[in-house]
Parts: structure tokens; sequence; C-alpha cells
């Protein structure tokens, strides 16, 4: 018996348009195991209110179509339940989608989701807020808040912004406790990573587990300037977590304290947060079509 399959499209996702998109879907979509529907979002947070209204109608295929902002309006809306998450990465980063090795050529990723297999992952909330990729405090917030609001987009503008941010950023302090764990420290940034990498195969985390219960906590010490250039190369290396810069630290739940409340990125996406951060884990709570 065929299933319903609903495609939810972010149309500014990225840098390429999307205008080939439905026609490949249409096109590369297996019909005879799925009936394929496509909605377009129009504002932000729109793609969790359609995934919320689908699930309604017991839709059990949702595909985000988009970048990682995308893939978390739709997939937070679909936690603890059956329904299966699909992923068509056309954003900048693809953080999730990299991680679980889909495809980011569009047909590709189609004949992922035609071949119905899956897993079931991890996800992360922060204050209320989930994530699935990586969520974090220090420079790669600002980096973030930055970036969204610059007219530009894709991976170059990325690497323009950080470059030109980094040489004026001062590391923050902050302090971390953690089931009997206590530490106070100064931070370029912290990462919270459920998957090994923010995006763009820039590996944070590079040995993270997403479905072991467990979050690594990345501590990116402060470094001089003149060793930027050796943290860019172990980060797209899958070399950073030997640097003696990064500490990492794993946990179901922890805290992180800084002196006011400030900048903080959800899967990429900037928002502003209080001084106190709580960060826990929810165990296998999410079912994926993947590789």
């Amino acid at each position: 018996m065929k299933e319903d399959i609903f495609f939810i499209v972010n149309p500014i996702a990225g840098a390429k348009s999307k205008t080939p998109i439905p026609h490949n879907i249409i096109k590369h979509i297996d019909k005879e195991l799925f009936n394929p529907e496509i909605v377009f979002t129009n504002y932000s947070g729109h793609a969790t209110e359609l995934t919320k209204e689908l699930l309604a109608r017991s839709a059990k295929y949702i595909v985000a179509v988009g970048g990682d902002g995308t893939v978390n309006e739709v997939a937070r809306a679909m936690l603890n339940t059956s329904a299966r998450l699909g992923i068509i990465p056309t954003g900048s980063g693809n953080g999730l989608a990299r991680h679980l090795n889909i495809p980011i050529g569009l047909i590709q990723a189609i004949e992922v989701i035609n071949s119905k297999k899956e897993t079931v992952i991890d996800s992360g909330n922060v204050n209320g807020r989930y994530f699935f990729c990586t969520a974090g405090v220090g420079f790669d917030a600002h980096i973030g808040k930055v970036f969204d609001q610059s007219p530009h987009r894709g991976f170059g503008s990325y690497i323009f912004t950080t470059v030109k941010e980094f040489a004026n950023y001062q590391p923050l302090k902050y302090t971390i406790t953690s089931n009997g764990y206590y530490e106070e420290l100064e931070a370029f940034a912290i990462t919270f990573a459920n998957a090994a990498q923010y995006g763009n195969n820039a590996y944070i985390s590079p040995e993270a587990n997403i479905s072991d219960g467990l979050l690594d906590i990345c501590i990116l010490k402060p470094f001089a300037k003149f060793h930027a250039a050796e943290i860019g190369y172990r980060l797209f290396t899958k070399t950073l977590h030997k640097s003696h810069y990064l500490k990492i630290i794993r946990a179901k739940e922890f805290t992180i304290s800084r002196a006011k409340a400030g900048m903080l990125h959800v899967d990429g996406e900037p928002t502003l947060m209080g001084a106190e951060i709580f960060v826990n884990t929810l165990h296998k709570s999410l079912h994926v079509l993947c590789s």
C-alpha cells in the first residue's frame, strides 16, 4: 500500500534557486511507494506549524527541504512520534544531513527517502529550545547572529564573516556544572554537540555519537590569533578533538552559567538567552530516514 509523503520546502534556504525542486521530487520519488504532496513555508516557524497540521492528519513521512534551520523546525514537531523525518539538504551547512550520510545532491537525497531505511537519533534541549545537530555559546553564536543579519548566503559568505569577526572577538567566562562536575573557565566557544559537525564538514566533535544518549560539551579554549589557521585546519580534517585547545566532556545534562544574558545558537539559528543555560538530551526521540 502506498503511503502519503509530505515535502515541506523552504524556498529561501541556502544560496541556490529552489525552482527545480518540486519537479525533481515528483519525477524521482518512487510512485509505487509514495503519494507525494509539496508545501512551501512562508515565514520563520511556518515549517513547525505545517508539520503539526500534517501529524494531526496522521502523516507518517514528512520531509524537510532546506537547511538545518528548516530541519529543526520540522523535527521539533516530530519528537517522540513514530513519524519518519526525511531530509533533502538545500541549506548553507546541512550539518545533520552530512552526519547521517544523506547526500547533498537532490536526486541522491530522494533515493535515500525511497530506500525507507531509518535510524532513531537523540535530540538536545537548551532552555526549552530543541536542537538536533549542535547548539552553543561564544564565538559560534556571535557569528550566527552576524551571519543571520547579512543579506548574503552560502559557505563563502560564512567564511568571510568568520574571518572578519574573529579579529575583535573576546572570549567570555563560564561556569559548567554536571552531576558533580564543576569548572570555572574562559572559553572562545562552547558547543553542545549531538552530531559531529556544525555543517560544511566542519567537525567540532568527530567522535560524537548521535544515538548514545549523551551530548558532547566541546570547550574551545582561548588561543593566540596565529593559531587560528591551525584550528581551522583541524576543524575540517576531523582532528580538532586532538588539539590541546579543545576539551570534550560527555553528559546527559548540564548547566552553563555566564555573567549576563547573551547570544546562543540552536542548529545555527541565533537567539538571545539568559545567563543560566540548562541543557539535556532526549535519548532516541526522532525517527530519521538516512543512508
